[in-house]
């Protein structure tokens, strides 16, 4: 005997409960037991460890900023709460005031310097052949891994009144006034000598970095402007700008941060000197916190110099954002 099903028959119904709805089998429908919370608890110990590394000394600043916070408080613990009593007095100092216009200054030179010779050293790497440009990438990637405080050390070294090579060489070209020139006891020259180190440390990554976007421009853009007969002038304004923008803006974002809060270079070369001819924001934090034993005032200026990055960058974001909406 034949059994003959039909092809369109519906699926047998799930049987009901008691209250009259159909029971899932076990497991249909929903993931595995605590699968919501698994993620969670993995990621927790990353989690707490970086709340507790980035997040504590914030919190901490902001307190001490706002407290009374001498060498007496920092060893029996009785800081008492000043309010903004502070940020009043930082912010009337004329001193301090002469450091932020000697900051912003130094990352003006700075990060302009650093973007136009990255971008050049970008378009060079492009143009060379395979060997060049390897040569080329791994003499930027050792200057980049050199430790910060064995190129500080390097620089003093080379511009030492006695001993360095500089005033060595100026004197064989002919410039006998550079006979055992004292460099770091003139401000203008140490702040010159500064600026070249941090150009020279910083070009490295940017420079590698706006070459990897430069690769991924394609090369039908360039050859059909050549043809329609486009200068390279032309060509890098119409067409390898606006393609690279978003990593050249992000480059200049990072340096613009990494600039502001230029620290080690400073401390180590000149400590702020000769007076107060280098001394920038981290600088002068330190210099209030250490020397001065005004642990709450050292504060306030950190604080303060969070408050003008963030600021600098939220205005330029702001810019480049509108920028990218009058470009669509």
């Amino acid at each position: 005997m034949t059994v003959v099903r039909e092809a369109d028959a519906p699926p047998a119904p799930l049987p009901l409960q008691a209250g009259g709805s159909a029971r899932p089998g076990r497991g249909v429908g929903r993931g595995p037991v605590g699968s919501g919370v698994w993620p969670y608890l993995l990621i927790a110990p990353a989690i707490l460890g970086m709340l507790y590394l980035l997040a504590y000394p914030l919190v901490r600043t902001v307190l001490i900023s706002l407290q009374d916070f001498q060498l007496r408080q920092l060893i029996q613990g009785d800081a008492r709460f000043v309010g903004l009593r502070n940020y009043e007095t930082l912010l009337t100092d004329a001193q301090f005031w002469q450091v932020v216009r000697r900051t912003f200054l130094f990352m003006a030179v700075n990060v302009s310097l650093i973007m136009l010779l990255a971008t050049l050293v970008a378009l060079v790497i492009e143009r060379l052949g395979r060997v060049g440009r390897i040569a080329v990438l791994s003499a930027l990637v050792l200057t980049w891994a050199m430790p910060v405080i064995a190129a500080t050390t390097v620089f003093q070294w080379l511009f030492h009144s006695e001993f360095g090579i500089v005033n060595w060489a100026l004197q064989q070209l002919g410039f006998t006034s550079f006979d055992r020139y004292p460099w770091f006891a003139h401000g203008t020259a140490a702040f010159t000598i500064l600026v070249v180190l941090i150009v020279w440390q910083s070009v490295p990554f940017a420079a590698i970095t706006l070459y990897s976007a430069l690769v991924t421009v394609p090369t039908e853009l360039y050859e059909s402007a050549r043809i329609d007969g486009a200068s390279a002038r032309r060509i890098f304004r119409a067409i390898t700008f606006p393609m690279i923008r978003p990593i050249f803006m992000l480059v200049f974002s990072l340096e613009v941060i990494w600039t502001f809060k230029a620290f080690v270079q400073i401390w180590v070369m000149t400590n702020g000197g000769p007076g107060d001819a280098t001394t920038i924001l981290p600088v002068y934090a330190v210099q209030t916190a250490l020397s001065s034993q005004r642990y709450d005032l050292g504060s306030a200026a950190s604080m303060v110099t969070v408050l003008m990055l963030a600021g600098v960058l939220v205005f330029y974001f702001r810019q480049m954002f509108r920028q990218e909406g009058e470009s669509l």
